[in-house]
């Protein structure tokens, strides 16, 4: 039977994401009713600045006192679309305590603080949801809690972030370079004035937290993921990946150590096989490769960012979370019960391209090949090329762990013959 009371939705913030969210559930109000099974009714926005002119939002309820909005007494759930830690954090918890459950974008607050807002969300015997929080449109949050519940997975493995992955894209397709290839991002909106969050890797770090912790059913959070920016990338090292049959990516790994006593979670660029389905992701767009014991291999793709994709994800917590109102039951919470520590990055397991400028003369290689020897790192191949006294020596490694694969680094700058270390870089994928 349909109600006819509305559930009514508090909408915290009101920039690209949030405007989108209450088009859509103005637009959509009928198809919504019909779906959860009562009337959503947007009433109230929080906002910074209410003198803005807002296109389908009613003026009378607009706010800038987004905790009066939520202590007034009639509010159901409350979507936040502020981002940041505070005051994200502050008014999630002040939601809580007032009986309304959450639907959250905000994947720095998640990353950093989810266990605390989940038990808060427990505590009070309500929802947090936030498949917005983590690649746009793309259905993964919910897949991983929800549909792969009875699985075990392995290894998580994606692009996560469109901005770098348009920039690299770039590089790769056009032979630009990377500031050039930031220029056009920028001009096209993908990449922010300020782009470090997402060129430094922070923005997919925040987001690899969030997945390794429902991959894994462990607390993972931001402090615990090695992060790796792009800005080193060079147009010479998408040359080298070319040679080898690769492309370049900035990746989010996740993976379960084969004893399954621990996990990683690693944000860092790195080249992968043009045959891996990762390679062929363009421009803005995300990917996520999903590894499960029984499942095998899944692959999640589409559009991770934007006004219109990130509402998407929203709105369909908001349904997820409103039918779950009309029936007085909650979703599913954190699931950390394996309580499974976070290896350093030493000590993942993974191959290294590694360029180096050297010497042009008998021994060079020798003298390399030793070094690799001498810190139990086996060399795949090698490429030398010289001129003029002076030459570049590509080598490709066997499978390593990473602090050994580290410490042959640091010995080959000490190196006589060795000029410098034009690039080092990971690969994946194989």
């Amino acid at each position: 039977m349909m109600r006819t009371r509305p559930l009514k939705v508090a909408l915290l913030g009101c920039g690209v994401v949030g405007s989108e969210v209450a088009r859509i559930m103005t637009t959509h109000a009928d198809d919504l009713t019909q779906r959860i099974g009562a009337p959503v009714e947007l009433a109230g926005v929080a906002v910074r600045r209410p003198s803005k002119v807002r296109e389908g939002i009613d003026p009378e309820l607009v706010t800038t006192d987004a905790t009066a909005l939520l202590k007034r007494g009639d509010i159901d759930i409350a979507i936040e679309v502020i981002g940041g830690i505070e005051p994200a954090r502050a008014l999630i918890t002040t939601a809580f305590e007032h009986g309304i459950s959450v639907v959250s974008a905000n994947k720095a607050l998640l990353a950093q603080d989810g266990a605390a807002l989940h038990a808060a969300a427990e505590q009070h015997g309500l929802d947090l949801y936030y498949e917005a929080a983590v690649a746009g449109a793309i259905p993964l949050v919910r897949p991983m809690r929800e549909s792969l519940a009875g699985d075990k997975i392995n290894r998580v493995m994606g692009i996560v972030n469109g901005t770098t992955n348009f920039i690299l894209d770039k590089m790769d397709s056009t032979g630009a370079g990377y500031q050039e290839a930031l220029d056009e991002a920028t001009a096209l909106g993908y990449a922010e004035a300020d782009p470090t969050a997402d060129v430094e890797g922070y923005d997919a770090a925040a987001k690899a937290a969030i997945l390794a912790g429902i991959a894994f059913h462990t607390r993972v959070r931001l402090d615990d993921v090695y992060r790796e920016g792009m800005t080193e990338v060079s147009a010479a090292d998408f040359a080298s990946a070319k040679r080898m049959g690769c492309t370049i990516k900035l990746l989010a790994i996740l993976e379960r150590a084969a004893d399954g006593e621990s996990v990683t979670a690693r944000v860092h660029p790195a080249m992968i096989p043009l045959s891996h389905p990762l390679a062929s992701v363009r421009e803005a767009y995300n990917a996520v490769f999903v590894e499960a014991e029984a499942a095998g291999r899944l692959m999640f793709y589409g559009p991770g960012a934007g006004g219109a994709p990130t509402a998407s994800a929203v709105l369909g917590d908001l349904v997820a979370v409103a039918r779950n109102k009309l029936a007085e039951a909650t979703g599913p919470g954190e699931s950390a019960y394996t309580q499974l520590p976070v290896s350093p990055m030493g000590d993942v397991v993974t191959r290294y391209h590694i360029s180096l400028d050297v010497a042009d003369k008998p021994g060079v290689l020798a003298q390399v090949a030793t070094t690799f020897a001498e810190h139990g790192v086996s060399i795949d191949t090698v490429r030398q090329q010289g001129k003029d006294g002076e030459a570049s020596l590509v080598v490709v490694t066997h499978r390593a762990p990473d602090a050994a694969l580290s410490g042959t680094v640091e010995a080959l700058r000490k190196l006589d013959t060795v000029r410098g270390v034009a690039s080092i870089m990971r690969v994946e994928g194989e």
